[in-house]
């Protein structure tokens, strides 16, 4: 009986010791961030970028990433999941990855501006920027009027771009948390998206700056022709990464009009920036653009 009491007298802290550990471990745990990406549409290959996304995505964040994936290729595809009142129920952050330029449906569009205007943060993915749109949409557009919704939740109008060559990606604000530290960089072929407009309180966080050849003039099969051979490339520049606060409750937004290829969407610089604005929109990133405790891996 002495052997005992003994025994328990030494191992008895030690226990206890690590239950308040694993009790305090249990407390500070954070949750995985809840991330409804939706993508489909027309013009690029989301089968491939909805996979490089998740991916990516959980592989630098404590984050579990659900897939809405139409595979309609057209300008009109829909999703199922916008069809509910409460559809973003459940989700801590949405990525807008969808190309529906094509989609007109007030009601339907409304029900998804409603939840962003309610609070829950959005990622915006490039075709993102030129999906639910109507009216004379290539004209810089009313606060308020019945097409302004979708550009103002974006916080910039943008309706177009130009042939496909590298963009010169000159970060403009190093003071911004989503874009500290990181070093400019010159992508693939990719589309640069004009700015129509950018709304007050957006912030511009890169600027993309690309040379680009006149298109040729298209033939009778439909095809565009080369271009004339004295063809002088053109200077473009327009804001390509931007963040801003919509709706009454601020509701954090954060954008990019960069990610048509699938060699882009890959890289790890265009998956380091859009984790950097997935931690921002959700108050889970530091100064510096690291994750705060338990946010990232």
């Amino acid at each position: 009986m002495v052997k005992t009491t003994n025994f328990w007298k030494t191992i008895l802290p030690a226990v206890l010791l690590f239950a308040v550990i694993g009790f305090a471990w249990a407390q500070t745990k954070k949750e995985p961030l809840k991330i409804l990406l939706i993508a489909g549409g027309c013009c690029h290959d989301y089968a491939t970028q909805t996979k490089l996304l998740k991916a990516g995505i959980e592989e630098r964040l404590n984050a579990e990433v659900t897939v809405e994936y139409n595979p309609d290729k057209s300008t009109k595809a829909t999703f199922k999941v916008y069809e509910s009142e409460d559809w973003a129920k459940g989700y801590d952050i949405v990525i807008h990855d969808e190309c529906s330029a094509s989609v007109t449906d007030r009601a339907y569009v409304k029900r998804i501006l409603d939840a962003h205007k309610a609070g829950v943060p959005a990622v915006n993915l490039h075709c993102a920027m030129h999906s639910y749109r109507w009216d004379d949409f290539r004209t810089p557009v009313e606060l308020s009027a019945d097409n302004a919704g979708w550009y103002e939740m974006i916080g910039l109008q943008s309706t177009g771009h130009g042939p496909q060559s590298p963009i010169d990606i000159k970060f403009a604000d190093s003071d911004h948390p989503t874009t500290s530290g990181l070093k400019d960089w010159t992508t693939i072929n990719e589309e640069l998206y004009n700015n129509v407009q950018i709304f007050d309180g957006t912030t511009a966080l890169a600027v993309g700056h690309q040379l680009q050849m006149p298109r040729g003039k298209k033939g009778k099969d439909g095809k565009r022709l080369p271009p004339p051979a004295d063809a002088v490339p053109t200077k473009a520049e327009a804001v390509v990464i931007w963040a801003n606060e919509y709706g009454p409750k601020k509701t954090k937004i954060f954008s990019t009009s960069l990610g048509h290829n699938n060699e882009t969407v890959a890289d790890s610089r265009y998956l380091d920036l859009i984790t950097r604005g997935l931690l921002w929109v959700s108050g889970n990133i530091k100064e510096d653009g690291t994750a705060v405790e338990g946010a990232g891996r």
